[in-house]
């Protein structure tokens, strides 16, 4: 299993990309109002996870349930 994790330079957010199950739909990245996720050789990326107000929109839209949020059920 290939799980990339991006953790907030404070560690109060960390979020973890099962790139097995990513399939570069980039839901997380249309649906993210913070510009958090990117696409990487058609894989999720979080690359600005700083930026991330923990609305929950990337885990509650990835139509391959390949996002954990730390903040989100």
């Amino acid at each position: 299993m290939v799980v990339k994790t991006f953790k907030s330079a404070d560690g109060s957010i960390t979020i973890e990309i099962d790139h097995d199950k990513c399939t570069g739909a980039a839901a997380c990245v249309d649906v993210c109002p913070m510009s958090v996720f990117e696409l990487v050789d058609e894989k999720s990326t979080a690359p600005n996870v700083d930026e991330c107000v923990s609305c929950c929109a990337c885990v509650t839209n990835c139509p391959e349930q390949a996002i954990k949020h730390s903040d989100c059920p």
